[in-house]
Order: structure tokens, then sequence, then C-alpha cells
């Protein structure tokens, strides 16, 4: 194999994070990383990501990469603390000036508060490719959760984010801001496509009937025993369920301070006039 894998679990959160590295050269990429946040205190420490710069710095290995698959609304990305502490280029797909158009009038976010995806250093296309040391990475969009999720294909590998999980937990929900159950099925499919021995890497897994943390599995694996989304499952039907499914659903506990932070590629809001940064709640807006 050209690349190996480690995962870091955020039981806060239920997060999974992954540390990919290209076993030849030892250019490594961090993905979906989690920064600990107490919502009752508005603290943030940064206690789990520095077990991803422990590992990666014991292994001497050196950062290329810092991949987002989404704007998370459920923890708030590490992605600068990580940026700062051994390097790398914070990337995540270009359709994230969508999200960040939708947010900025949500949370009424300071003029100066750019739409364009600047934040990050690095806006992937649909299908472009990238190196990781000297494996060749693809970016496939497979929007639904959000119009910006992003799978990334490392060997025969595949980060997919929230947009599969675990057979037994089954899809993501679509009723947040640009959402579409229809795109989220036509994304999968895209992701079951790809050869039937590629594994699959979620983004979170919520351990289900009280069984083991998990967080792989593979397209034949999803194709047999996907709860949701299995052979025979038809897109209409999809829809139906999932649409039914997300009206019962609670809003995630840390959607909004996550996605003020991460639609800035996990920088904290501007300083006021008063030195600190703040997070706001909107009211009735969501």
């Amino acid at each position: 194999m050209p690349v190996k894998i480690e995962a870091f679990f955020h039981d806060a959160s239920n997060t999974v994070s992954y540390l990919v590295w290209d076993i030849k050269t030892k250019k490594c990429a961090v993905i979906d990383t989690a920064l600990d946040f107490d919502a009752s205190s508005g603290r943030t420490s940064t206690q789990s990501a520095q077990k991803i710069v422990d590992f990666l710095t014991k292994q001497k290995l050196t950062c290329q990469w810092i991949l987002e698959t989404h704007v998370h609304a459920d923890h708030l990305s590490a992605a600068p603390f990580i940026k700062k502490n051994v390097g790398g280029k914070i990337a995540v797909g270009n359709h994230i000036p969508e999200i960040q158009k939708t947010f900025k009038t949500i949370y009424n976010a300071e003029s100066g508060f750019n739409t364009d995806g600047q934040q990050f250093d690095h806006l992937f296309e649909d299908n472009e490719e990238f190196l990781l040391g000297n494996t060749i990475c693809k970016v496939i969009h497979t929007p639904g959760h959000t119009p910006a999720c992003v799978t990334y294909l490392i060997d025969d590998n595949a980060f997919v984010g929230d947009t599969l999980f675990m057979p037994d937990f089954g899809t993501a929900r679509t009723d947040f801001p640009g959402g579409d159950a229809g795109q989220l099925y036509d994304s999968i499919k895209k992701i079951l496509s790809l050869d039937e021995n590629t594994k699959l890497y979620t983004c979170h897994d919520y351990a289900p009937n009280g069984r083991q943390i998990a967080w792989e599995s593979t397209v034949k694996e999803q194709q047999a025993k996907n709860l949701h989304v299995h052979k025979g499952v038809t897109r209409d039907a999809f829809i139906k369920m999932r649409t039914e499914r997300d009206k019962q659903l609670a809003m995630p506990a840390l959607l909004i301070p996550s996605i003020q932070v991460n639609m800035r590629a996990g920088d904290l809001p501007p300083q006021e006039e008063d030195g600190d940064r703040y997070l706001k709640i909107p009211l009735n807006k969501l």
C-alpha cells in the first residue's frame, strides 16, 4: 500500500479525524479535524488536535494538506491550529462560496467577510487531482448534505465526510440550507460506483444499538447493507424516506457555533472593539 491511515476519534462530537500519509515521502494530509469546544462556557481548547500533531511529529511526517470534506455543522474545525503547528494547505471543495453567502446573511457577518472562499488556501474542483507525496489523489463533488461536500479518493480509500455513515446508521441528513435529498442519492451512487473493494471512511459514528465505535466500511458492504441506500432502493423511495426522517431530527447541538467558525476555514470571528471574539446566535432563522 502506498499510504497509511491513522484515525482519531473525538468523543465530544463523535467525529473521526484522519491522518493519511504517503509511505515513501512521508508527506501527509489531515482530514476533518476537531477543535474542543465547551458550549456552556464558550471555551475552546486544542487537546484533541494536539494528539494529531504529536503523532505526526513522532512519525516524522510533513503536513502537506489539511482537508475539509465540507463545512461541518456538528464540530468546530481545528485546521488553523494544525497549520500553525505543522504547516499544510487548508483546502475544501470549490462550492464553499454557496455556503458562505447563505450563512453570511443568517449570521449577519461583518461586512469584511468575503464569500469567495479566500479564507481557504485551495478550493478543489470536481474531479481535480492533487498529489500527496507521490500518491495521486482525486476529489469528487458529492453534494446533498450540503452543496459543498466532497469526497477525497486517496489510493483505494475514499473519505466521504457525512455523506455516508456506517451501514447500520445510513446516510446524512439533508435539511440544512442548501441540502437536497435527491442530490445526496446521486452523490452516494457516485461513491458506490467505485471499485467494490474501495474502503470508505466516514466522519462520524454514533454506535447504534451499543456496538463498538467504527468508521471503516467498503463499497461492497454499503451496497449490501446500508440502512438507507442498499441495492434496490430507488431515488424516489430514498427522497421520501430521507425527507420524512429529517423532519424528526433535532438540530445538532453545535450547529450555531460550528458553521460560523468553519465557513472561515476554522478561524474564529474577528476581534471586536474590546479585543475579544464573539459567536452569534441568530434568532428564529434556522
